[in-house]
């Protein structure tokens, strides 16, 4: 499952790379979004394949709870930029 991973967090950084001079939500939200339903859909269907398990109701659920946590995380990561911000202004 590894594969999934890999995949999904390299994908997570160059969109991050690519977007990080936009608003400041943009990169990370996008990144974390695009990055979570490539890791989900690779890591079930990967993990579940030729199983006969219904897995797309247990990777949605699981899709949920990673864009919930990613949306929750916009706060520190909003925090922590500015106060970066801040102290390089100085």
């Amino acid at each position: 499952m590894a594969t999934a991973f890999i995949v999904a967090q390299n994908l997570d950084v160059n969109i991050f790379d690519k977007l990080r001079k936009r608003a400041w939500y943009v990169a990370p939200l996008t990144s974390s979004i695009l990055g979570s339903i490539i890791d989900t859909f690779l890591f079930f269907t990967i993990a579940f394949y030729n199983t006969g398990i219904p897995w797309f109701t247990l990777a949605l659920g699981d899709l949920a709870v990673k864009l919930t946590v990613a949306l929750i995380m916009l706060i520190p990561f909003r925090s922590v930029s500015y106060t970066h911000l801040r102290a390089h202004e100085t």
